[in-house]
């Protein structure tokens, strides 16, 4: 089995509003700096196998640090980008419910299935997204890969990759801190009658915390 960790990119300038940022590449503030060093101060000491990234900015400035520690090549994936939010990038939820009410109702009741208008669904982001992590741990089967990337597409992928129904993401993981770790045994087989793919190790670990 190949471990799989994910890290959400550091905090953002929209991060404080609860802007939706998708596909728009906005800018990381000041302080996730620190953020990234503690996630590179744990991928200094993880054994890791590979990095790969989403090539929007937040998340490949939150991961050079963690390749350079690790002493590996970072790779980037547009695969791995946030869901587009199409309409609705840059707004908060109040103003999308005002701008957009029946579309972000829809969204609200399956998110996954209902996308902002001119957006993406998360069916077919799972649909872009999962062949990277195939690929991954065909090519390192039995090693351990940094994945950083974004909040929205990697709650998508926790439950398609552990048999859950997707527009349930953000009932059940209703949040990922800014580079925090989460573990995955991807691809997992147990002995019982189960839909999932992986195991989860761990959720909203903190990299140095991790590290000890």
């Amino acid at each position: 089995m190949t471990t799989l960790y994910f890290a959400r990119h550091g905090e953002t300038v929209w991060h404080a509003e609860h802007r939706y940022a998708g596909s728009s590449d906005v800018a990381l503030v000041p302080g996730a700096v620190h953020q990234a060093a503690a996630l590179a101060e744990w991928a200094g000491t993880a054994a890791l196998s590979a990095i790969v990234s989403s090539p929007l900015s937040r998340a490949r400035l939150t991961a050079e640090p963690a390749a350079d520690a690790a002493e590996l090549p970072l790779r980037i994936d547009p695969r791995l980008v946030e869901i587009d939010f199409g309409q609705g990038e840059g707004l908060a939820p109040a103003e999308l419910a005002a701008a957009f009410p029946v579309d972000w109702a829809g969204f609200e009741r399956q998110p996954a299935q209902h996308p902002l208008p001119g957006g993406e669904s998360g069916i077919d982001g799972i649909a872009r997204a999962m062949p990277v992590f195939d690929e991954l741990a065909s090519e390192f089967p039995d090693g351990r890969v940094l994945i950083v990337g974004h909040a929205t597409l990697m709650r998508l992928m926790l439950c398609e990759l552990i048999g859950l129904d997707p527009n349930w993401y953000r009932d059940i993981f209703p949040a990922l801190d800014n580079s925090a770790l989460l573990e995955l045994d991807f691809p997992y087989r147990g002995e019982s009658d189960w839909p999932g793919r992986a195991r989860v190790l761990g959720i909203n670990m903190p990299p140095l915390q991790r590290a000890r």
